[in-house]
């Protein structure tokens, strides 16, 4: 955040001697007064709903900026409230939501992260078009936020242009032009004992190669079956065939904080309303019955979509723990094939 705002800063502050009320902020129809104005807004409210840990609305308040707020005294309440935000992400701990409206009512503070450096890369950009100044942020600002708030825009050839394209800003070779877009915070289900987290590029990518995802797990580390399938996961974000709530989840334990293991989806259902589920338990955690009482949430939700009628889970003949977590949790056999058990559960 405070990377984002210092250069943005380096670069608007070039031209706070030009008439900002004047000057249309590129594609948009606000000044770059008002678009200035706006930023500021957004990174105090999302600084807001963080601190006042809202749950179903936004908190309800603004600021203003003075009327005789020159472009340096409009610059330096951009860094102020930048400020703000940065400091309730600091202090909001890792498991706190906040309401945010789209499109699952919350992000955490990594979503607000997200959201307030998009926030100032855009409009930056919006406003040095209008002015006529160059600029282009880091492109590791750029990926921070592709990889946590829009993890279904398949990766271009560098995060800028690929941010700019993701939000009508921009052409892409080979991409139609985007007219109308909204980012994507993670999805989170709730269960008696546990939060399913939907899983990130970002996060993905951690796991997928040795790191923690941000979470302290259990035993220290994630089961291989996580690591494997936040790899899938990552592929079909670099295919551009990443839907997040037809991903994985990691369990995470209420009581302390702490991830148990990962569940999820193969992909998002086909046109036969079917789709395949798999989970893996850090050892350390097995025989607590988290890994039925995740399938049992993650089934009913996903059997609650109009697009669903059976989940698949497939087991190994001679892994019978697994067995008896998908039967305890509704789950019927179909079929034996090759050492493995299919096992279906239908909406009723």
């Amino acid at each position: 955040m405070e990377q984002a705002v210092a250069h943005s800063m380096a670069a608007l502050g070039a031209v706070t001697d030009r008439d900002w009320t004047a000057v249309r902020a590129g594609r948009l129809e606000w000044s770059c007064r008002e678009t200035a104005a706006h930023v500021a807004s957004d990174l105090v409210a999302y600084a807001g709903q963080l601190a006042g840990r809202a749950q179903d609305a936004y908190v309800p308040f603004d600021i203003a900026l003075d009327g005789d707020a020159d472009n340096a005294g409009i610059l330096h309440v951009i860094t102020t409230t930048g400020a703000l935000l940065a400091a309730a992400v600091r202090t909001t701990p890792r498991s706190v939501r906040a309401f945010h409206p789209y499109p699952f009512r919350h992000a955490n503070r990594e979503g607000f992260a997200a959201m307030g450096v998009a926030e100032v890369l855009l409009h930056t950009h919006d406003m040095a078009e209008g002015l006529g100044v160059a600029y282009e942020p880091p492109a590791e600002l750029c990926e921070f936020v592709l990889t946590r708030i829009f993890p279904r825009v398949r990766p271009g050839p560098a995060p800028w242009p690929t941010l700019l394209w993701a939000t009508g800003r921009g052409e892409l070779p080979g991409r139609e032009p985007v007219t109308a877009w909204r980012w994507c915070n993670n999805p989170v289900l709730r269960s008696e004992r546990l939060d399913l987290e939907g899983v990130t590029p970002a996060v993905g990518a951690s796991l997928s190669v040795a790191g923690d995802g941000g979470f302290t797990w259990v035993g220290g580390a994630p089961a291989e079956g996580t690591r494997v399938g936040a790899g899938i996961g990552v592929a079909q974000y670099e295919e551009g065939a990443f839907v997040p709530e037809w991903g994985m989840y990691v369990l995470v334990r209420r009581e302390d904080d702490r991830a148990v293991g990962a569940m999820g989806f193969h992909g998002p259902p086909g046109a036969e309303g079917r789709v395949e589920i798999g989970y893996d338990l850090v050892v350390e955690a097995r025989g607590n019955g988290y890994a039925t009482e995740a399938l049992r949430t993650l089934s009913a939700w996903a059997l609650g979509q109009d697009a669903v009628h059976t989940v698949v889970a497939v087991v190994e003949e001679t892994n019978v723990p697994s067995q008896k977590v998908v039967t305890r949790a509704g789950f019927t056999e179909v079929s034996r094939r090759e050492g493995h058990i299919t096992y279906e559960l239908r909406a009723a």
